[in-house]
């Protein structure tokens, strides 16, 4: 089912453009971990402040308000050059094991992310929820930078 379309990615413009290029790869890299650095950064401010190691002179949901352009903004960047990279290697990717777990924690860390996360972070007692639901709010995030450094390790064989 997703075979032709994993296909097509590797044949298209992008593809082939960032395969044949010796420079392309590592700079659209570059922006793809400075992005992921950027959603880290904005994730761990908040869960920072939902823990109660800083900020405290402000409420979970003011920093989490804060924190959302930053998290929207280089999410959108990070998928953007992460489909540009697979594109250049997309039959690699289709048949990598740790690509599609790094997919699977992705989804499962956005789902998570703005729903339940946003639920607790924006809510005024979201503190008084600090022992059920804080210890879980960025373990979805987990997976993305581990699946990245597994399928770049698998790649690269």
């Amino acid at each position: 089912m997703l075979l032709p379309f994993f296909k097509w990615c590797e044949a298209s413009v992008f593809g082939q453009t960032i395969s044949n290029s010796v420079y392309l790869f590592p700079v659209v890299e570059a922006m793809h971990l400075l992005a992921l650095a950027v959603i880290g950064g904005a994730v761990l401010v908040v869960d920072m402040r939902l823990f109660g190691l800083g900020m405290r002179q402000q409420s979970v949901a003011r920093v989490a308000k804060g924190a959302q352009p930053w998290l929207v903004g280089s999410l959108i960047v990070m998928l953007i050059t992460g489909f540009l990279l697979m594109t250049s290697e997309a039959m690699r990717c289709y048949y990598n094991l740790a690509f599609w777990l790094k997919m699977w924690s992705l989804l499962l860390a956005m789902i998570f992310t703005f729903t339940v996360r946003r639920r607790t972070v924006t809510a005024d007692a979201a503190t008084v929820r600090f022992f059920t639901e804080a210890p879980a709010v960025s373990v979805g995030w987990l997976g993305v930078p581990v699946g990245m450094v597994t399928s770049f390790s698998a790649v690269g064989t």
